[in-house]
């Protein structure tokens, strides 16, 4: 704030005015041709309301979550069914199941058997992959002759 007030420039003052200018005001007055009034007249008053007008009361303000466009209560049940099997059932026990899941394509295994056989091979002192990895005299290649100008890509 220290650092605002020593700059004291011409931006600050535009800055300053524009929130100032940019400020809404409150009123807090009791505005009384806003307050609602209802006329209840005696005739009204002794009749029991019909069950069309008392469920139409109820579902003045209901906004229906695409499941029953007629009935408020079955598209309720139907969107609180939808969501207990896609989220519960789906998400967190598909979750679960998926990360429990035994590895059926053996991967951790074979890590683990070449971290072992890595670990055994360097105590012995030898190679971590040995050179003749397949005995050469059951390899049989082709003569220069027979690759001709074939290209050798190693």
């Amino acid at each position: 704030m220290s650092g605002l007030i020593r700059l004291n420039g011409p931006l600050v003052r535009n800055l300053i005015q524009q929130s100032v200018r940019n400020a809404r005001l409150i009123s807090s007055s009791q505005k009384n041709r806003d307050a609602a009034t209802i006329d209840v007249s005696k005739k009204a008053a002794a009749k029991p309301a019909e069950p069309a007008t008392a469920s139409a009361a109820t579902n003045k303000n209901w906004v229906s979550y695409g499941f029953d466009q007629k009935s408020e209560k079955n598209d309720r049940n139907s969107m609180h069914a939808t969501f207990l099997f896609s989220v519960t059932f789906c998400l967190v026990f598909g979750t679960f199941y998926w990360a429990y899941v035994p590895d059926l394509q053996l991967q951790d295994w074979s890590q683990r058997e070449a971290y072992l056989e890595l670990r055994r091979r360097e105590a012995a002192g030898l190679e971590p992959i040995s050179k003749d990895f397949v005995d050469p005299s059951q390899i049989v290649l082709p003569s220069d002759e027979e690759l001709g100008n074939t290209e050798i890509v190693i």
